[in-house]
């Protein structure tokens, strides 16, 4: 009696449209119709066959493996002819051993269909594999084997347009940057010394893949450096994701990062693709990453040592392609010998270090910046761009920026709702900019926003000195929370930061309302 294909199968094939995804179900619809528990599927890429996906017991040890053209193999042959086969292993003069060498359990049989796109090319060869002592497992019933053909066939039909659909959003994306880059001004701009040298090392690092780590205070353009690494690296037309460490809370940031199956937990209705799979061959931007959580760490010194990722929930690895690019303001090395980094990790992400310097040290830059933010927000907000007396922009220059530039940002932004007339004066800037500029070493970290500005002096910068960070940065969260009558919101707009990262960090450092 003739079986049929179950429609479930064939209706969940076609759910996937992107093709690396299409890929697993198609393999997994074709191992359950024939019964077995180990499959393949391989491509060409240049002289070598590469297995892009595989489903098994030896799943992990297969995918990524590679057998040169010149080599006799099943898939090969598959390859060269266009035509289903069914090769008996170890006999047949074309099954490779060596794929099977370390395995507990041998192929018996196997049934290898080419999977062909729209237009007859052979896209891929997709083999089934029965590892029963009989090989008796596979259906080799004429008419059933016509039926499993026909689905393979209509499979590369639905390959076809997923790459197509694939090729279509990857020419939208590059048309999308060509726009963008040629219409809007540089992200990242600069003339002093100090930031040229940084722009030359990025440079250098971006002609690579390794791990970049850039450290530099809060608000100096850490991300932004990143985007420009990435943006001159071999990954530019690839995407660009970022994810703060600090901003959610940490069960939330493991299924941002790594993705989840449906059922992993409560909620859970459906997958979800985690940002290390998404970002598909481009640059992930992990920021804040001294505040990842310790057990977190550890999964993310897997994926740099293995380049694979579980999801949550999930039961096998999965290879993922990418650049890891990360930031921080925190001093690791202390960090470390507190016990709240891993020194492991460290060494993982510090391959190719970078420090962003503030703008103190960047005086020539603050001229140059400040006629590029009072251009950008006034066309946001359709004023027309200020320009700035002499004598407001030499107290500007000479003012140490605790916030670097996001501070700048938001008074400049502070300015074009302020400012009457054409030209921003002397008078139209907020009191602090009446001080006399702080001295501070160059090379060390300005503490002044630990406590708001205008309530700082000479005498307050030096009694900081016997304190930690930590400390320092709970009595800053502290002041700001009491001086709203904690207000949290309120609070985080006055450090110039998310409600979410300013919670994150009430709670790293035990701050409770009493």
């Amino acid at each position: 009696m003739k079986k049929k294909l179950p429609l479930a199968f064939i209706q969940s094939l076609f759910e996937k449209l992107d093709p690396d995804r299409f890929q697993t179900q198609f393999l997994k619809t074709l191992m359950q119709i024939q019964n077995v528990q180990r499959g393949s599927v391989w491509i060409r890429k240049e002289d070598q066959y590469v297995c892009s996906e595989a489903a098994g017991p030896e799943a992990g040890k297969v995918k990524g493996m590679a057998i040169s053209t010149d080599r006799p193999s099943i898939v090969g042959s598959v390859f060269e002819t266009g035509k289903m086969t069914i090769a008996e292993a170890g006999k047949d003069p074309r099954h490779f051993k060596e794929v099977e060498n370390a395995f507990d359990v041998k192929s018996t049989l196997i049934l290898c269909f080419p999977l062909k796109l729209r237009d007859g090319t052979v896209y891929g060869a997709v083999q089934i594999i029965d590892t029963s002592a009989g090989g008796d497992r596979l259906n080799l019933d004429a008419d059933y084997l016509g039926l499993v053909e026909g689905l393979v066939t209509t499979g590369g039909i639905a390959l076809s347009a997923s790459l197509a659909i694939e090729n279509q959003q990857k020419q939208n994306i590059a048309l999308k940057k060509m726009l963008e880059e040629a219409l809007s001004p540089p992200l990242i701009i600069g003339q002093s010394e100090s930031f040229l040298s940084v722009m030359r090392i990025a440079e250098t690092y971006a002609g690579n893949d390794f791990p970049v780590m850039i450290t530099g205070e809060s608000g100096t353009g850490k991300e932004l450096l990143a985007r420009e690494i990435h943006r001159l690296g071999s990954r530019r037309d690839k995407p660009f994701l970022t994810q703060n460490c600090s901003a959610i809370p940490d069960a939330l940031l493991e299924s941002e990062l790594f993705g989840y199956r449906k059922g992993a937990f409560t909620g859970a209705i459906r997958d979800k693709v985690g940002l290390f799979e998404a970002v598909r061959g481009g640059t992930v931007f992990l920021d804040e990453i001294g505040d990842m959580p310790l057990g977190l760490q550890a999964k993310i010194l897997h994926v740099l040592q293995s380049n694979e990722i579980k999801p949550l929930g999930g039961t096998e690895f999965r290879s993922v392609d990418m650049r890891i690019i990360a930031a921080t303001n925190r001093n690791l090395s202390r960090s470390i010998e507190m016990g709240q980094f891993r020194g492991d990790l460290y060494f993982r992400l510090n391959v190719l270090p970078l420090v962003m310097p503030p703008l103190r040290e960047r005086k020539g830059d603050i001229p140059l910046l400040l006629t590029q933010f009072l251009q950008r927000f006034a066309q946001g907000s359709g004023k027309h761009p200020l320009t700035v007396a002499p004598e407001a922009m030499e107290k500007l220059v000479e003012y140490h920026w605790p916030g670097n530039i996001r501070e700048m940002e938001n008074l400049v932004k502070y300015l074009l709702t302020v400012t009457r007339g054409d030209t921003i004066q002397l008078s139209d800037l907020p009191p602090l900019f009446d001080r006399a500029p702080l001295e501070i070493p160059a090379g060390q970290p300005d503490r002044s926003p630990l406590r708001p500005s205008e309530q700082m002096d000479q005498r307050d910068v030096a009694a900081l000195s016997g304190y930690s960070w930590e400390e320092l940065e709970r009595d800053y969260i502290l002041s700001l929370l009491e001086g709203v009558k904690w207000n949290i919101a309120a609070a985080a707009r006055q450090a110039g930061i998310k409600r979410s990262t300013f919670t994150a960090r009430m709670k790293r450092l035990g701050i409770k309302k009493s």
